[in-house]
C-alpha cells in the first residue's frame, strides 16, 4: 500500500530534522522534496509545530511497540545467557532500525531547545532503560539467577554504559561492530559477577 500524504510529510521531516535539525529545516524545502506545494502540507499539519509535534508522537509510539518501555517491559530471562541474548537483540535492533537511530539524533540536538525533547531524551537515554530494567532483575533475582541487590541501582550500573555505547554507534558508525562486541562482554562480565553466589529459589 502507497504511503498516505501525512506519513510521507513525518518521514522525510524526520529525515530532515536528523540531518538539520529543527531550526535548520526549511518547510519550503520540506514540501518541495515531497513534490508538494504548501496548500498540500497544510491540510495535514497546520505549522512546522505541529508537524514537530506529531513526529514526537510517532517516535513514542514506535520505540516503545518495537524496543519496549517501562509500560511495555521485556520478560524476565530465565537464564544469565538468556539477559545477554536478550540484550544484545535490542542493542542490534536499536542501532541498527533507521528510524529509531535518526529519532536519537532528533532528540540529541533538540533536547537543548525545545522541552518536551528534552524530556523524551532523558527517558530514551536514561530513565526509562533503568525503569524498564529494575524488575526486570528483581525479577531475576526471585529466580535464584542474581545475587539480592537495589534492582534500580542494579539496572542504572547496567543500563548506562550499554547506553553510552549506543551513543558511539551514533556518532561512529563504523565502531558499531566494536560497541557491540564490547556490550556483549559487559553484559556476560555483569552476568558472573551478580550472578556468583545466587541461591535458586525454593
Amino acid at each position: 500500500m502507497a504511503k498516505d500524504t501525512r506519513e510521507r510529510i513525518l518521514e522525510t521531516a524526520l529525515q530532515m530534522f536528523s540531518q538539520n535539525g529543527y531550526a535548520g529545516t526549511n518547510i519550503r524545502e520540506l514540501t518541495a522534496s515531497l513534490g508538494l506545494v504548501k496548500s498540500s502540507m497544510y491540510k495535514h499539519f497546520e505549522s512546522k509545530e505541529a508537524i514537530w509535534n506529531a513526529l514526537l508522537d510517532q517516535m513514542i509510539a514506535y520505540y516503545g511497540e518495537r524496543f519496549g518501555s517501562p509500560e511495555r517491559l521485556p520478560p524476565v530471562p530465565d537464564s544469565l545467557e538468556g539477559l545477554v541474548q536478550m540484550t544484545l537483540e535490542m542493542v542490534n535492533f536499536t542501532v541498527h532500525d533507521e528510524k529509531i537511530v535518526m529519532t536519537r539524533k532528533v532528540l540529541a540536538i533538540e533536547q537543548f531547545r525545545d522541552e518536551r525533547a528534552r524530556g523524551l531524551a532523558t527517558k530514551h537515554f536514561l530513565t526509562g532503560l533503568t525503569e524498564m530494567f529494575t524488575p526486570v532483575f528483581a525479577g531475576m533475582m526471585d529466580k535464584g539467577l542474581l545475587r539480592r541487590d537495589d534492582p534500580a541501582m542494579l539496572a542504572l550500573a547496567y543500563t548506562t554504559p550499554i547506553s553510552a555505547l549506543i551513543h558511539l554507534c551514533d556518532r561512529e558508525p563504523e565502531r558499531t561492530g566494536e560497541a557491540i562486541a564490547l556490550v556483549e562482554a559487559f553484559s556476560r562480565h555483569f552476568a558472573k559477577v551478580y550472578g556468583e553466589g545466587a541461591v535458586e529459589k525454593d
